[in-house]
């Protein structure tokens, strides 16, 4: 928090205020920087606000504010003095510059997510139960019927083996579909 020693300076006994102590000089009665920078924290932030604008541009700076704007702008200069010294090409629009990375990022998984949403609710659920196998009759020109013999070059036995691999979940999961919708379908048994 950026609210320190709001009495001021050296009064009562409290010792100089985190600027002050930096600069190592007596805090006066109306020291600016008093309000902004305690004794215990407001040491190391004003040490890299004076590293990075120096305490002659700082205090200029705060002097030209009106009363209500001196936090903002004390905490603004806090932010980008830690931001340049941590980064000192690009300070704290090198973070900005990473957020709104991050933001397009988003947005564009959003979009994706948004897409393959709407695609499925295009499709209404339906349980298992509720599904209806399509009439098949052969003996009547369908419109999707098949003879038997046309299915054996697409459904074979070697395309329903997985390479060897000896895991039956893909011919099962290919029995139940073929016998649930295509019921005068007849598949190879499985080895």
């Amino acid at each position: 928090m950026m609210t320190g020693n709001l009495n001021g300076g050296g009064r009562g006994g409290e010792g100089p205020c985190g600027a002050c102590k930096f600069l190592r000089r007596k805090c006066v009665k109306g020291c600016v920087f008093a309000p902004y920078f305690d004794a215990e924290q407001g040491t190391a932030r004003f040490a890299a606000v004076h590293k990075v604008f120096g305490a002659s541009n700082a205090s200029k700076m705060l002097l030209r504010l009106p009363l209500h704007k001196r936090l903002d702008a004390v905490v603004t200069l806090c932010y980008e003095a830690m931001a340049r010294i941590r980064d000192p090409v690009y300070g704290s629009v090198g973070h900005l510059f990473s957020l709104q990375h991050q933001v397009m990022n988003l947005q564009e998984e959003l979009a994706h997510v948004q897409a393959r949403l709407s695609t499925i609710q295009r499709f209404p659920l339906q349980s298992p139960q509720q599904m209806q196998p399509p009439s098949f009759d052969p003996a009547h020109n369908n419109e999707y019927a098949m003879e038997p013999s046309n299915l054996d070059s697409v459904w074979g036995e070697e395309h329903l083996l997985q390479d060897g691999t000896g895991d039956g979940d893909f011919q099962e999961l290919a029995s139940q579909f073929v016998s649930r919708y295509l019921p005068a379908v007849k598949l190879p048994a499985c080895t």
